[in-house]
């Protein structure tokens, strides 16, 4: 039995399967060890920004000494939440300043290749959000100007460093889930996407993912994310996406759908299906793949592992605990999840302790003492944000696009 089959946790189950929880050995990450606190600075302090300097702050040998945002109000907000970093109005300013050894990106996407060129340049490590930019063109300045980088250059795909997606890929890869089947996924929030300000320009500024020129709306903002773990667990992209849109709810004039819906078709037939939502968070946020023997559920903070009842019994049944609920018996498998839970690391049994963006970190600052490569690549997000281009476009146009990968 290996390790990832002990670290299987199987929960309630209803209808005609078993579910199983997937459960990490957390205890192998944040294994890193720098010789001196790695002094990290963040471009970038609206809300994702804000996020970002949370969870540097929980990290192990990191000291967050700078920030920049060209928002007075925003760089003040940020400067609060970490004592003793000092601000830049440029990101000039900052890389020039010689406070920073590794930058994390988190300003709006169209800005994104001007600001990581300049700190390829500056030769710092860099850590970038996805998408990586809002055009095909600076998809591929991007990528070609990583090449040549001096730092560890890692993208913010955040499934490929999130644990619970890690062992559930190796559920994924066997015999447990079998031919794959379809695949699925949603991302529902209710929410305007909307910065209040008084101020005409800044709030042009606040709000860039109303914009159509600066931005690539759901499925290309968000569905990015989740079509990666797609492309990750399948090894394979999409070659053509339909998609529709528009706006239900929020009924303000905007030109960007709140509600949209695609299809993204693989050459060999299967497709995954799309949906998003400004206008309703029933569901939430979660990715699910079907195969003949079992599927899996991915919701970035917890995953389960559904098997049919007529899949095969696997080896590491054996060692399982079993319960019954309604019809159907689930299998717990506690080794090292108890230990765990006792530990405090596992929210409410089952899940991570920290939100998705903290193993990302945590991945890059790892791959940075380690001197190795971080869990997602820039060649691999170039290719990933092109497919929520492509999804957009489709969205927008309420066509079919074909998915172009070339120059990448």
């Amino acid at each position: 039995m290996t390790d990832v089959d002990r670290r299987t946790f199987l929960s309630s189950a209803a209808g005609s399967v078993a579910a199983m929880a997937l459960v990490p050995n957390l205890s192998a990450f944040a294994s890193y060890s720098l010789n001196a606190p790695l002094r990290v600075g963040v471009i970038g302090v609206g809300r994702q920004g804000r996020e970002i300097l949370g969870e540097l702050t929980k990290l192990p040998d990191v000291e967050v000494t700078a920030m920049c945002d060209t928002d007075a109000r925003r760089l003040a907000a940020g400067l609060r939440r970490a004592s003793g970093a000092e601000g830049f109005d440029t990101a000039d300013a900052m890389l020039s300043s010689g406070k920073v050894d590794a930058v994390a990106i988190a300003t709006s996407t169209h800005t994104h290749k001007e600001l990581a060129l300049k700190c390829f340049d500056a030769g710092v490590h860099v850590y970038l959000e996805c998408p990586l930019a809002h055009t095909l063109e600076d998809c591929i300045a991007i990528s070609e100007a990583a090449r040549n980088a001096k730092g560890v250059i890692a993208a913010g795909l955040q499934g490929r460093a999130n644990p619970v997606y890690q062992l559930a890929r190796g559920f994924y890869r066997t015999d447990s889930v079998r031919d794959p089947v379809s695949m699925r996924a949603q991302h529902n929030q209710k929410t305007n996407w909307i910065s209040p300000s008084n101020d005409s320009a800044r709030y042009q500024n606040l709000n860039w993912k109303l914009d159509p020129a600066r931005a690539n709306g759901l499925a290309g903002e968000w569905g990015t994310q989740q079509f990666d773990v797609f492309h990750w667990y399948s090894g394979k992209y999409p070659v053509k996406v339909f998609g529709t849109g528009s706006v239900r709810h929020w009924r303000d004039d905007r030109k960007v759908p709140d509600t949209v819906a695609c299809t993204l078709m693989f050459e060999d037939g299967q497709a995954i299906q799309y949906g998003a939502t400004l206008a309703n968070s029933y569901g939430g946020t979660y990715e699910v793949l079907h195969g003949s023997n079992a599927a899996i559920k991915l919701g970035w903070s917890h995953g389960w592992m559904f098997k049919e009842a007529d899949a095969p019994t696997q080896g590491w049944e054996v060692y399982a605990n079993r319960q019954q609920f309604h019809n159907d018996e689930g299998i717990t498998l506690i080794a090292g999840a108890t230990k765990l839970a006792e530990q405090g690391k596992l929210k409410d049994g089952i899940g991570l302790p920290h939100p998705g963006v903290y193993y990302a970190l945590e991945d890059w600052i790892n791959a940075i003492a380690s001197k190795g490569s971080p869990a997602c690549s820039i060649s691999e997000a170039a290719r990933a944000t092109v497919v929520g281009i492509a999804a957009n476009q489709a969205v927008m146009s309420n066509s079919v696009v074909d998915i172009d990968f070339a120059g990448l």
